[in-house]
């Protein structure tokens, strides 16, 4: 995981492949009690249509740990960590560094057991399906991920895709 103090941070790009330092987002998104508006500033720069970046990967385990202490189920998490994942691969997206690796995979595999108790306790479908899109990267199921996380059965259904 790359240190919050790391400089690193300042030099990194995200989803408008222009530098982007989240740090002051995470913390934020650590400390207030109503993390929608932090949570839609993440997204927005984290991933634009299909674009992620450096900084999209290195947030990725913060995200996670964060997430992890908090403990209130939150799609979010799920879904974000799983649209940075499924974009790492699509595109002009960069390879993941070498030196973000270990963290951010360490960071997918925990949530991924953090999804397997929070399954059950899910109360809509939107956060079972972000859930769901996690335990299937985790276990190297990206298509199946991808469908999960892009399609609810409705629009599944109208795609003439029978589940």
């Amino acid at each position: 995981m790359l240190s919050l103090e790391d400089p690193r941070w300042t030099q990194l790009a995200a989803g408008y492949r222009l530098p982007f330092d989240p740090r002051p987002l995470l913390a934020r998104l650590e400390t207030e009690c109503d993390p929608g508006p932090v949570w839609r500033e993440l997204w927005d720069e984290l991933h634009h249509q299909g674009d992620v970046g450096e900084a999209s990967y290195a947030a990725v385990p913060h995200i996670v740990r964060i997430y992890r202490h908090q403990g209130a189920i939150d799609y979010n998490a799920y879904a974000i960590v799983a649209i940075i994942e499924l974009a790492r691969d699509r595109g002009k997206n960069p390879h993941l560094p070498d030196w973000l690796k270990g963290g951010y995979l360490d960071a997918i595999k925990s949530l991924a057991e953090a999804g397997v108790s929070d399954l059950p306790r899910a109360t809509d479908h939107d956060t079972s399906r972000a859930i769901l899109s996690i335990l299937a990267i985790e276990k190297g199921l990206r298509e199946h991920g991808r469908l999960l996380i892009n399609y609810s059965e409705s629009e599944l259904t109208d795609l003439g895709i029978e589940i």
